[in-house]
């Protein structure tokens, strides 16, 4: 899916700039929704950790974490658990809704990481991360970032699955087998939460990095004076 270019005019300056429809509103929407599912789970997904704060057998019989329950959503743990199992249905239904524009629309050759990107993900690291020059930009996200957003699906999908198995061992064991386990489950589960809580931490970095129109167009669609040339 090309994105849209218009020219805008600041009518106290009289200065043209350009800008392009970046982000459809069903992306735009998705993003939000699945903002606010995610920060409900992560929180509530804490404090029924809370009720078992470790792994496998838990032998020694010792807590490995013990986590704030300021930081934590839901009170106890059925207030957790009605949380969490309310906004799981939330993340779903917006992951499939995001996913299936995606590929219908088109629109997902402007985020999915592909084998022709590789080259140019080096570059970009060295940019972020050792203040090297900065690559050409010629599409609305570059390589490092569509490597991150698309290992982000690929999270999302697995956090899913592991949770599933966690929810229903029993009804789903064929799903819990596949992950090592009950036990096994509950700690892929965690690690992968621990993985997108980075990914949202370098997310939020790069927004900044990219400024305020970055921010915006994320709101409206529509960013000003793009990094690449539009279609």
């Amino acid at each position: 899916m090309a994105t849209r270019a218009t020219a805008i005019e600041d009518v106290r300056t009289g200065e043209v700039t350009q800008a392009v429809y970046e982000h459809p509103f069903v992306v735009r929407l998705c993003h939000w929704v699945n903002a606010v599912s995610l920060f409900v789970m992560v929180g509530s997904g804490f404090q029924i950790f809370r009720a078992f704060p470790s792994f496998g057998a838990k032998i020694p019989q010792k807590d490995l974490l013990d986590w704030p329950k300021a930081l934590a959503l839901g009170g106890w743990l059925g207030g957790a658990l009605q949380w969490h199992l309310t906004f799981i249905w939330i993340y779903i239904a917006t992951g499939l809704v995001y996913i299936g524009y995606q590929i219908f629309s088109g629109n997902y050759k402007q985020v999915l990481f592909a084998r022709r990107d590789l080259p140019g993900v080096w570059p970009m690291v060295r940019h972020y991360f050792f203040f090297g020059p900065k690559p050409l930009t010629k599409e609305v996200y570059n390589p490092l970032q569509k490597h991150a957003y698309t290992s982000a699906i690929g999270l999302g999908v697995l956090s899913v699955l592991t949770g599933l198995a966690i929810w229903k061992p029993v009804q789903l064991s064929w799903l819990a087998w596949m992950m090592g386990g009950f036990h096994l489950a509950r700690l892929w589960h965690f690690l992968i939460m621990w993985a997108m809580l980075a990914f949202v931490f370098g997310h939020l970095v790069m927004v900044v990095l990219h400024g305020w129109n970055n921010f915006v167009s994320m709101l409206t669609g529509w960013k000003k004076d793009p990094e690449y040339d539009a279609e």
